[in-house]
């Protein structure tokens, strides 16, 4: 990968962007995306024509990005026309559509992916990262979930579940702060909370509520990501926090636990924590346990060994990360952290500089390169 080269580009290609019509903000950031994605499409060197392949790509990320901007504001127009609503307790028109896009017609995943896109706002490329597949694997899916649900009638609203799962997606794709959607997803959260005693709906709502308490804490001044151990537990809204816990313990204490309330109480357990060797590793452990239980999600039994590390300390955590697969997203920066805390920094920052090349944004990409550096120069 030839940085010199991206960087001697990256003004070209956004000049050339404005002149086609993007305003420049945008086009910085579908230039930024693009860079993103040669990031991966490169690892052997630039192709023939990398100024070529770049404005290519950046272009179509503009476009994505502009059709999503527009949709959100046509809704956003739509409901400021609209005459105030009598008295009812019917549903937000747009939680209604999260509802009917769940059709039970669709598969579960398609139901997503679909609600993802027509009502989310989200473009094809930000459903397949979050769904860690190729982005035409993903556009397949999206065409195939329209084709299905072209001709059936959608009075037939889908199941909970689905929903909380679009919603939860929609709140991370807001919270990684490429599109800002995570308090509509609150909102809608605590409007389906607020219609139905479904503890699941509390648990996700905790669960948002306790991790947007952090946000202001998750960037330093220059943008770049701040680990949660070294944030400004100060800048965090502890209103915010308090409120999710009373949601999640009300929540605990119907008995049907699912896995937004293990993953709650796991948040819980962090913000009760004033400084970060305070945190109480242990009891995390144990509810990681309850989420693989739950789910048996690969992404769980990763975060697990991190929380293993911690409680049992580096070589348990590598024990337990030598169980999964190597080819798990994030698997190499989660072992490049368990080495440095096993005081090897050598292969510490060897994996920080691998990690880094497979890195989903820039921001934690150049969060990576830097941790690499420290250790090197150290």
């Amino acid at each position: 990968m030839d940085e010199a080269l991206l960087r001697t580009l990256t003004p070209i290609v956004i000049g050339i962007l404005v002149r086609r019509g993007a305003d420049f903000a945008a086009a910085e950031d579908a230039v930024q995306e693009a860079l993103v994605e040669a990031v991966h499409a490169w690892p052997d060197g630039a192709p023939r024509d990398p100024q070529g392949w770049l404005v290519t790509v950046a272009w179509r990320k503009f476009l994505d990005a502009a059709r999503a901007d527009t949709s959100r504001r046509n809704r956003e127009a739509r409901v400021e026309v609209e005459p105030p609503p009598g008295p009812g307790t019917a549903l937000d028109d747009t939680l209604r559509l999260y509802f009917l896009c769940a059709h039970p017609s669709l598969t579960p995943s398609s139901a997503v992916a679909l609600t993802l896109r027509a009502v989310g706002g989200l473009s094809t490329r930000q459903i397949a990262q979050a769904y860690l597949v190729p982005e035409a694997t993903m556009a397949q899916r999206i065409s195939r979930a329209k084709r299905t649900v072209a001709n059936v009638r959608f009075d037939r609203p889908g199941d909970v579940a689905t929903v909380l799962r679009v919603l939860y997606l929609v709140f991370n794709e807001g919270y990684s702060g490429d599109v800002d959607l995570a308090e509509e997803a609150i909102r809608l959260t605590r409007q389906l909370a607020a219609m139905i005693g479904h503890e699941e709906v509390a648990g996700l709502l905790a669960l948002m509520l306790l991790h947007h308490a952090r946000r202001a804490a998750r960037t330093d001044s220059g943008g770049g990501l701040v680990p949660l151990a070294e944030q400004d537990r100060r800048l965090w809204d502890t209103r915010m926090i308090a409120e999710g816990v009373e949601v999640l313990q009300a929540a605990l204490a119907r008995d049907r636990l699912g896995e937004f309330q293990a993953q709650a109480a796991i948040a819980a357990l962090h913000a009760d924590a004033q400084k970060a060797e305070e945190t109480d590793w242990v009891q995390i452990v144990e509810w990681y346990d309850e989420l693989v239980r739950l789910t048996g999600s690969p992404v769980a039994r990763l975060n697990r060994a991190v929380a293993v590390g911690e409680a049992d300390g580096p070589r348990a955590g590598l024990a337990a990360l030598a169980e999964l697969d190597p080819a798990l997203p994030r698997y190499t920066a989660v072992a490049a952290y368990l080495h440095e805390r096993d005081g090897d920094p050598a292969t510490a920052a060897r994996l920080y500089a691998e990690a880094a090349r497979s890195a989903p944004s820039l921001a934690e990409r150049d969060h990576l390169i830097r941790r690499a550096a420290r250790l090197r120069s150290a």
